[in-house]
């Protein structure tokens, strides 16, 4: 790979060190240190965490419309995001934050479909898409660096300077991928007219395919949210509850391109059910086992699957859908960040409920496993329509 085209990939792993890694991701570290010094409940913890998902939600939706001026628009975006960081951590009130966090997951959907989709096409465009994975691999090393940077940061300036550090570290990403950026030019997306020889997002597969995304985005967030307050909750494991974020974070690095080579070499639904079948065995464990091992083991499945299944997912409705790499990547962005912003919420009221995290994990777990199943009755369902009407040719 030429510098020219390492640059642009780089730059792209940079903004979603920012919008995913950090903006959003952070929260999981910082919660436990905010609830000690603020005081609110799990239940509220949880209402914080769906804001942002809402706002993902929408910014997803958002960038699914936007076909002109891209990079234009994502720079901006990535800026915005930025400040609600920074902003996290100057102002003290919980109304504030609610709109902070939502304007977090806004610019943070946007900032994650934008670069998926132009760092993919240009990829594609010099021949490259197999080097697409790297791109995910910024969501691991920004969420190594909350794990590794929160505690030190905390330590010495509380919450407030943790949210301070990590914003003036994305300032720095966002200004390096600027340069890096500097020569890119982003063409606007045509306007695709539908006709009878391109496929519908809304046939076949793919609305199966996008219900256990749906599903998947449900679950994985309650270990996402919670998983650092779960083992900082657990006495003898306190001192613990960061190094268990930077697990995630390492382990989520180079996952997006070990799971791509895999779903090139092997069936794409076969693998990413394996890597469903992980997620659901790390999200229990911590209900049957609290021991050092345990939850490092359950950090690192974590991290390991959850990018995996965004890069697979994505990376393969690309390839059903090769024209129309926007939409199909927003579409599954937002059935995504729509059980985003049911998990956190749902996940909290059970843990309230029963004064443990336990039956939430459970919850989660269930969850995901009922995305495999859909996904794999999808697959089924599907191939058997295509019999049929092969045969009724």
């Amino acid at each position: 790979m030429k510098k020219n085209h390492m640059g642009v990939v780089f730059g792209g792993v940079l903004l979603l060190v920012v919008a995913m890694g950090i903006s959003r991701f952070a929260f999981t570290p910082i919660l436990p240190f905010m609830r000690e010094d603020v005081g609110f409940s799990v239940e509220t913890a949880g209402f914080l965490a769906s804001s942002n998902y809402i706002g993902y939600f929408v910014g997803a939706l958002w960038a699914g419309f936007i076909t002109k001026n891209r990079k234009g628009f994502l720079l901006l975006a990535v800026l915005i995001n930025v400040a609600s960081v920074v902003l996290m951590g100057i102002i003290d009130s919980y109304t504030i934050w609610l709109i902070l966090r939502f304007v977090a997951g806004v610019t943070g959907g946007l900032v994650f479909v934008l670069t998926s989709s132009i760092v993919m096409d240009y990829l594609a465009q010099h021949f490259l898409a197999s080097w697409s994975g790297y791109l995910f691999g910024g969501i691991g090393l920004g969420i190594a660096f909350s794990g590794l940077f929160v505690p030190f940061l905390e330590a010495a300036y509380t919450w407030k300077g943790a949210w301070l550090g990590l914003g003036v570290l994305s300032l720095l990403c966002v200004l390096t991928t600027g340069f890096l950026w500097r020569k890119l030019v982003v063409n606007n997306i045509e306007k695709a007219y539908a006709d009878d020889s391109t496929p519908k997002l809304t046939k076949g597969f793919m609305p199966w395919f996008i219900a256990a995304y749906g599903l998947e985005g449900l679950g994985y967030i309650i270990t996402g949210t919670f998983l650092v307050d779960i083992i900082h909750g657990i006495p003898e494991l306190q001192s613990y509850s960061s190094i268990s974020w930077v697990i995630a974070g390492l382990a989520a690095i180079p996952s997006a391109p070990v799971w791509s080579t895999l779903i090139t070499k092997y069936s794409p639904i076969k693998i990413l059910s394996i890597a469903y079948l992980l997620q659901v065995f790390g999200i229990l464990l911590p209900v049957f086992s609290q021991s050092i091992f345990s939850v490092f083991l359950s950090a690192f499945l974590f991290g390991m699957t959850f990018v995996g299944i965004v890069t697979m997912t994505t990376g393969y409705a690309r390839q059903l859908f090769p024209t129309k790499s926007g939409p199909v990547v927003s579409i599954l962005t937002t059935f995504y960040a729509f059980g985003q912003i049911i998990g956190p919420i749902a996940a909290s009221k059970l843990a309230t409920h029963y004064n443990s995290y336990n039956a939430a994990l459970i919850f989660a777990g269930s969850i995901v496993f009922l995305g495999l199943i859909i996904m794999w009755v999808g697959c089924v369902v599907t191939k058997k329509s295509e019999i049929i009407a092969i045969k009724n040719v």
